[in-house]
């Protein structure tokens, strides 16, 4: 299995008065407790001039090798490990882990979520999935929970607890460090996807679970679906070069940009396989890489 987890520090409240964007952060003095620690975060970026929506920005541009430097980076390399039974941070070089087959995506929205809230949530999700089927060219859409094979949960504090109770009915080969991480989820996680490859077939992706934090607003939803999802399809390490990305811890930028949608039709390209190694890779990649962006 793989593990990309979406962290970013709690900050103090910078308010903001005048700043001409179009997009706000809602009150940090309202909703509940959680709430308003996640507007305020949310605040201090934008202050920050981060999560930036531009898809193709003039003052970040970026060439075939930096593609190719991209995706060795992100798609050949872990973000987490193992230890103790427990996730932590530390980079590892992989082989290459995509889906080869059908994917059946779905939404569980939490009791708590307001009825507008998880319209939209739905919604967000399926523009995303037909945008993410187009871009990789597999049979993707959206599906019954029952049927789903990739599943996009926004849960607050008190339902991720109940749901990881569940966690090995859905995936019997589920180990403990992913429900202990499910569960116990900090604050300072905003969103997290854990992808599990198939047993018998190397690299290739068979389950997805997604979390999302119901607490988080309307925005804040969206970046975690478009990050969290894009990464599920196999580009599941973050670079501190890769620019315009989300796949940079930095969040300079917060949905999907030109140069993330060139990385997974470069994953999804028919020279790659899953499983294939390091090596057999990186020579296929600037012909890929001019292929994808013509």
């Amino acid at each position: 299995m793989s593990i990309r987890i979406r962290i970013l520090m709690i900050v103090p409240i910078l308010f903001i008065a005048g700043c001409g964007e179009a997009y706000r952060a809602p009150p940090p003095d309202t909703g509940t407790e959680l709430q308003r620690v996640y507007a305020a975060a949310e605040a201090s970026m934008l202050e920050l001039g981060k999560m930036r929506t531009e898809t193709s920005p003039k003052d970040a541009p970026f060439s075939y090798s930096d593609l190719v430097r991209d995706f060795e980076s992100i798609a050949l390399r872990n973000e987490y490990r193992i230890s103790s039974g427990r996730f932590v941070a530390g980079q590892s070089q992989t082989f290459l882990r995509r889906w080869e087959g059908p994917v059946r995506v779905a939404t569980i929205n939490g009791a708590s979520t307001p009825d507008n809230a998880a319209r939209l949530n739905n919604r967000e999700v399926s523009i995303f999935t037909r945008r993410l089927a187009n871009l990789t060219g597999l049979d993707m859409r959206m599906s019954k929970a029952r049927d789903a094979n990739f599943l996009v949960l926004f849960l607050n504090e008190e339902e991720q607890v109940a749901f990881a109770d569940t966690l090995p009915t859905i995936l019997s080969d589920i180990g403990p460090a992913v429900v202990d991480a499910f569960r116990n989820s900090p604050r300072n996680i905003f969103c997290a996807a854990f992808a599990f490859t198939s047993p018998s077939q190397k690299g290739v992706y068979e389950n997805v679970l997604i979390l999302v934090k119901s607490e988080h607003s309307d925005f804040m939803r969206k970046s975690c679906v478009h990050e969290e999802m894009a990464q599920a399809m196999g580009l599941t390490n973050d670079s501190p070069d890769a620019r315009p990305s989300i796949f940079n811890d930095d969040e300079e930028f917060a949905f999907l940009t030109r140069h993330d949608e060139i990385l997974l039709k470069m994953l999804y390209d028919p020279r790659l396989k899953a499983g294939m190694e390091n090596y057999e890779v990186i020579p296929l990649l600037p012909d890929i890489a001019r292929d994808a962006v013509r």
